[in-house]
């Protein structure tokens, strides 16, 4: 294995062992806190562009299978872990964690303090970072990131036959768990672009619509929020995390990016009408701000026990609905499994229900 570095943009430097793809990769840091479920870790489309830190000391030692992935193809930009294991022992493993990302062209540094990195990284907020074979980077001069959801985004639709309500998939990077969860409850689901327009969503006839998680900031999809209001005040709607967002933004609330996020699978959420815990599955950088919730639209239905952010609202109106975290998880906890339930259970009762099959 081949030596490389992790330097951030702050000028800090962590040494390790290049696995994977080896190649030069930049991207923003961030650490995620789950003790299992790296592979859907890594094939979590909100991850585009990103690299992330694995706080368990020791991964890759149930390998990789060939049921868990949450997408086709990994779309971070480099994954910083403790201790590897090269020798997995699990009855489903057909890879190894580091011919995972060979495979995929992601680049991956391992024998990192990784305690220390996350320590940096709280005290100084999320930074950029650069894996390389030299500690010698240029940070200046970079051009201006991509649109990380359109590079996630489905470019087609897709549709899955089912028996129950129809539902259309907001796809701004969705998890496959979600799709999973929806088909579990009998439902047929339309996934459908990012920048799908109303009347094109008014042509599906849906019976719901459900608002994708997905990368990057909230505001970057700007051009769409009419577009997102019209089709949400339109059909019973669930948001989760991301589209928790823009459904928010959409009706003039705000966001702001947290100092080095949300991500694992042991975040403590209140819900306020029971005054119950949840131990949730959370992955994001950006939260809707408190003083930017018009009270005469939303009721704030969840908050972080740790740092009291919103995570969750429901329209005083509409039947709309959104959550900060995943109730799929995949991996993390089926505390808030029922929030799918429920929203399944509304858009099937709620008027004439209209079934996507004959």
């Amino acid at each position: 294995m081949e030596q490389g570095y992790l330097t951030l943009e702050t000028g800090e430097v962590f040494e390790g062992v290049l696995i994977g793809a080896g190649k030069k990769s930049i991207g923003e840091v961030v650490f995620n806190t789950s003790m299992t479920g790296y592979q859907e870790i890594i094939t979590d489309p909100s991850y585009a562009g990103q690299i992330i830190t694995f706080c368990y000391p020791i991964i890759g030692n149930y390998g990789i299978n060939a049921l868990d992935d949450e997408s086709i193809a990994p779309a971070l930009s480099g994954v910083v872990i403790g201790d590897l294991c090269e020798t997995p022992s699990h009855y489903q493993s057909i890879q190894k964690f580091s011919e995972k990302l060979k495979k995929f062209g992601i680049t991956g540094i391992a024998g990192v303090d990784t305690r220390l990195l996350v320590k940096t990284i709280r005290s100084r907020g999320t930074v950029k970072g650069v894996l390389s074979t030299t500690k010698d980077v240029e940070f200046s001069g970079q051009d201006q990131e991509p649109l990380w959801v359109e590079k996630v985004s489905t470019k087609k639709i897709q549709y899955y036959k089912n028996r129950g309500p129809h539902v259309v998939l907001m796809d701004y990077g969705h998890k496959k768990s979600i799709l999973s969860a929806l088909l579990a409850e009998n439902c047929a689901v339309t996934v459908v672009p990012f920048n799908t327009t109303f009347e094109k969503i008014k042509a599906l006839n849906p019976d719901g619509v459900l608002f994708s998680n997905g990368p990057g900031d909230p505001m970057e999809l700007k051009k769409w929020f009419p577009e997102i209001k019209k089709i949400s005040s339109s059909y019973p709607s669930l948001g989760i995390c991301l589209g928790h967002q823009l459904i928010a933004l959409s009706f003039g609330a705000q966001t702001t990016k947290l100092a080095y996020g949300h991500r694992g699978g042991n975040h403590p959420v209140k819900e306020l009408e029971t005054g119950k815990v949840k131990i949730t599955a959370q992955n994001h950088s950006y939260v809707v701000m408190d003083d930017s919730i018009d009270g005469q639209i939303f009721d704030i239905t969840y908050r972080n026990v740790n740092d009291q952010s919103i995570e969750g609202l429901k329209h005083k109106v509409y039947p709309i609905q959104t959550v900060q975290f995943h109730p799929e998880a995949h991996p993390g906890p089926s505390d808030t499994e029922y929030i799918l339930k429920e929203f399944v259970k509304r858009i099937a009762s709620l008027g004439e229900t209209r079934y996507a099959i004959k």
